[in-house]
């Protein structure tokens, strides 16, 4: 047990060292400043240990949701390709019984056999939003058309398309591929010019 000193009696070494070390009221005083601390400190140690379990189940449940993500998206591409192609087998078809009829090239069936064979691959293009247009005496528009050669035709307006070399396609307002075309130039009466 400690006996208080009255301030009057006390040196000034004694008054500075207790302002420095206030001596412990008793065993019951340091016990309780204890138990404030821990009781303090156990709410955060328990909430931090909660979000730390928070973030890891949070990050394993992205990682798991980017997994799922790819595996649908592989999975929709797959689908989108086989059903392409089963579209596709039956224009296949009629080009094999176009070819097995043992008809010349120039006799009616094979001609009605291409026929058949490229109305059904224009459907599929259509389905799939792959679009083509009739661009003959049509302005050439070099955004859409590809200019392989140039011809005079007084009969045309100028920069009319004259002929078309290959098709072009659009997927809506976008240009899928360009028509490679003969453009009416007539500046130059009587002169063709080829791009080759």
């Amino acid at each position: 047990m400690s006996i208080r000193i009255p301030l009057f009696f006390k040196s000034d070494y004694q008054m500075k060292k207790e302002i420095q070390d206030p001596p412990p009221v008793g065993p019951e005083a340091s016990a309780s400043a204890a138990k404030i601390t821990a009781t303090e400190s156990d709410p955060l140690r328990q909430e931090l240990a909660e979000q730390k379990d928070l973030n890891l189940r949070l990050a394993a449940d992205f990682e798991n949701f980017k997994r799922r993500s790819r595996q649908e998206v592989e999975a929709r591409a797959a689908a989108q390709k086989e059903s392409f192609i089963r579209e596709l087998l039956p224009s296949l078809d009629n080009l094999e019984r176009a070819l097995a009829s043992g008809a010349s090239p120039g006799s009616q069936q094979f001609q009605q056999g291409v026929e058949m064979t490229l109305q059904q691959l224009r459907l599929l293009l259509r389905q799939h939003g792959i679009e083509t247009e009739e661009i003959i005496g049509q302005p050439f528009d070099p955004h859409r058309h590809e200019a392989v050669s140039q011809r005079h035709d007084a009969a045309q307006a100028n920069h009319a398309v004259l002929e078309v070399f290959q098709r072009g396609y659009q997927r809506g307002d976008k240009v899928f591929r360009p028509a490679k075309v003969v453009v009416n130039d007539l500046k130059h009466p009587k002169q063709v010019h080829h791009a080759h």
